[in-house]
């Protein structure tokens, strides 16, 4: 499989694509919504990174007790019950005057039950995609998000110059809804991965088996750390741009659009795998040159370069795949996005207490972005060793029988 025509051509897959559009896009006008609402009431960085970027923290909880529900549960049923949760924490969030002890424990409801249930999306793209097809899929489905980022930020901007807040919400909400309807509609029945287990049980062991892997983890910190702290530099978009913050959003999702649809489609296996370190390096050297407080152009320039690095991420999933055995599909796709989301939280946390320590305004949020890229690269080097023994042809594998290899 190596065209779009022969992807698209699979009708599930049209479904699942169409979904993550719709739930990527509503998120970003919601998570802008909120930002919003943070920065105006409190000026602080660091909850306003808390408000847009913070929720995934609780991913960790349930990854750490229910992480094996992607493979437990009916891939449908896991999909559905994800979408209908957001959606209705999206429709509280709209009601006027919600005090902000209610609006943060609503935002963390939903990363809760994405936590144990939301590898079932990717686990099942590898299902119903032939093998030689799964890495075109998964580039796509990372199309969408960057897709659906720059329509959802970009538009979310625009339409905060017209619209309340609680109106994007509304917006976000019934995004959603249509998202529950296609899932339910357009997707058959498929049985679980795993079935008579314990889903507490399990999901520690398979969790201690991939985390314990010495083949396993450097892949999985690579995907996590260097990530979470560019998303860091992402988090300081609007203390940096402020109404502008909408653009720098929209052209990061962009680079990462493009860089998916280079790295996914054009290049074969053996060229993108070599490319996994340059790409790392890619995503945090632009933003060393924060240093010099660029202008909103240049930086908008800079935050679009940085961003075709996170294609990195294809080959390194890539190897993922081929050193997992596909019992624990859900559960490796759920760790990897669950420690994916919880860095990208961390990163942003820290990026803006690093922005707050050194003072306030635009000049320090972008001396904070520059400390963030030094920290990037920092990793990026630091993991390179650990990265070799997953190399192509390693003949390594972590199965479901939770017992790690290597």
């Amino acid at each position: 499989m190596k065209t779009y025509r022969q992807l698209f051509a699979v009708r599930e897959f049209r479904v699942l694509f169409v979904v993550q559009c719709l739930n990527v896009g509503s998120y970003a006008v919601a998570s802008l919504a909120l930002g919003t609402i943070t920065f105006a009431a409190t000026a602080s960085p660091v909850l306003t990174a808390l408000a847009m970027f913070g929720a995934p923290l609780m991913r960790l909880v349930g990854q750490t007790l229910f992480g094996s529900g992607s493979d437990l549960v009916r891939p449908r049923t896991a999909l559905v019950l994800v979408a209908s949760t957001t959606m209705v924490t999206d429709l509280l969030q709209a009601l006027p005057g919600l005090g902000w002890g209610w609006r943060f424990a609503l935002l963390a409801v939903g990363p809760l039950i994405t936590s144990a249930l939301g590898g079932s999306m990717m686990a099942l793209v590898s299902d119903i995609l032939p093998p030689d097809g799964f890495i075109l899929g998964r580039a796509t489905m990372n199309i969408a998000v960057g897709g659906m980022q720059i329509v959802g930020y970009g538009i979310g901007g625009l339409l905060l110059i017209t619209f309340t807040t609680t109106q994007l919400f509304l917006g976000a909400g019934a995004a959603l809804f249509v998202a529950v309807l296609l899932l339910r509609l357009g997707l058959s029945d498929h049985p679980p991965r795993h079935a008579g287990a314990s889903l507490v049980r399990r999901t520690r062991e398979v969790n201690r088996a991939l985390l314990g892997s010495r083949v396993v983890r450097p892949l999985l910190l690579t995907m996590w750390v260097p990530n979470g702290l560019i998303v860091g530099c992402e988090a300081l978009f609007v203390p940096f741009a402020g109404e502008g913050a909408g653009y720098l959003f929209a052209v990061t999702a962009a680079g990462m659009l493009i860089g998916d649809v280079v790295v996914g489609r054009f290049l074969d296996v053996g060229v993108r795998d070599r490319l996994i370190g340059p790409l790392r390096l890619l995503l945090a050297v632009p933003y060393l040159a924060f240093f010099l407080v660029p202008s909103l152009p240049y930086a908008a320039s800079l935050a679009f370069v940085a961003s075709v690095g996170y294609s990195a991420s294809l080959p390194l999933q890539e190897r993922l795949v081929s050193h997992t055995d596909g019992q624990a599909r859900g559960q490796v796709f759920g760790l990897q996005g669950t420690g994916l989301m919880v860095g990208q939280a961390l990163g942003a946390l820290l990026g803006g207490a690093v922005a707050s320590g050194l003072g306030v305004g635009p000049v320090a949020a972008a001396h904070a972005m520059g400390v963030m890229a030094v920290a990037s690269v920092v990793v990026s080097l630091a993991v390179t060793p650990g990265l070799r023994r997953s190399r192509p042809g390693a003949g390594v594998l972590v199965g479901a029988s939770t017992s790690a290899v290597g």
